[in-house]
């Protein structure tokens, strides 16, 4: 190979035989990425959706998702020492149980603004595989994200961001906790959902991250790779995933063969379950303290996203609903 290809490959992102680093280097506060490094692994995820389906067991969990023993044994014991899940002595003889705290309840909202996403853009024309009902109002509803403020959807053109109270740079170690799955239809297998199916695009830690430069304004190869402290392999595999997803579109620059990734339609639309899960980690991981300041153009307000219902445009908490499903369940 040509020294002008090695560099044109460089440059671009093909991928290099460099591993993921964990070093300690300065980052910005974020409290997306604090909730990430607990939640966003998808079989994570799909535990906390569990425990908002009922599922309290943890011969039932391991059914509902097809998990392995021990990868199911290493989330729950996850949730529980970061204080999102708690378990106690069931009725079951010699059996615990599995339920969610007030930290975990609040990952409701984030559920929902994922199941917003995934049933707009990732259902191929089928009816959404559950219809939520809102037992405050009694009707179908379908989830929304809004500003508290003036109660109108929210999208990431309408909304500007400043420094808040806990901004600042410190360091931040990299946690290679949990490693990705390689087959992602692993997350269907025995549940259709529009939360797995929307993880099946961002569900880790990288390609969340990816996105949040993006909406910092980031737009090139090695910008992002500065910023993220990412190894060029990895940046190439998210970007080209992001790519094929839909997320992000490539664009020429500089009349040259390199590139800028930019948001389509469907990208913009990821930045609400970004917002909502960025609230929860201000609200419990941030200690009050938020690094960013969230402003709604439309209405000049500071505000928080809410996840509200499409009907009476209450806010929607776990205890209110329930659902219907569109497949059938053993």
């Amino acid at each position: 190979m040509s020294s002008t290809a090695i560099r044109k490959n460089k440059a671009e992102g093909a991928a290099q035989p460099e591993p993921e680093t964990s070093r300690p280097r300065p980052e910005r506060h974020c409290s997306v990425r604090k909730t990430v490094e607990i939640v966003l692994d998808s079989w994570t995820f799909l535990v906390v959706r569990e425990a908002f389906f009922g599922v309290r067991r943890f011969d039932k969990f391991q059914s509902r998702l097809g998990v392995p023993r021990q990868t199911l044994s290493s989330r729950l014991a996850m949730l529980a020492e970061n204080g999102i899940l708690f378990s106690r002595k069931g009725v079951v003889p010699r059996g615990h149980e599995y339920l969610l705290t007030e930290k975990g309840k609040d990952l409701f909202s984030t559920m929902l603004s994922l199941m917003e996403f995934g049933d707009k853009w990732l259902t191929g024309g089928e009816p959404p595989p559950l219809t939520l009902i809102h037992k405050t109002c009694g009707h179908v509803c379908h989830p929304t994200t809004v500003c508290a403020q003036c109660h109108e959807p929210v999208g990431a053109r309408e909304v500007s961001f400043r420094d808040g109270p806990g901004a600042g740079f410190s360091a931040f170690e990299v946690k290679n906790r949990f490693r990705r799955s390689s087959d992602t239809t692993l997350l269907q297998r025995v549940r259709p959902c529009s939360v797995a199916r929307s993880l099946q695009i961002i569900g880790d830690r990288w390609s969340f991250l990816i996105l949040r430069e993006g909406w910092f304004g980031v737009r090139r190869f090695d910008e992002m790779m500065e910023k993220l402290g990412i190894s060029s392999n990895i940046l190439a595999d998210r970007l080209s995933r992001l790519v094929e997803a839909g997320v992000f579109r490539k664009e020429r620059y500089g009349g040259g063969d390199r590139f800028e990734y930019r948001f389509t339609d469907m990208g913009h639309d990821l930045y609400k379950p970004m917002i909502v899960m960025m609230r929860w980690g201000d609200r419990w991981l941030s200690e009050g303290r938020s690094p960013l300041r969230l402003r709604h153009r439309n209405c000049g307000q500071d505000f928080e996203p809410q996840v509200v219902c499409s009907h009476c445009c209450g806010e929607i908490a776990a205890r209110d609903t329930d659902y219907e499903l569109t497949y059938q369940i053993d």
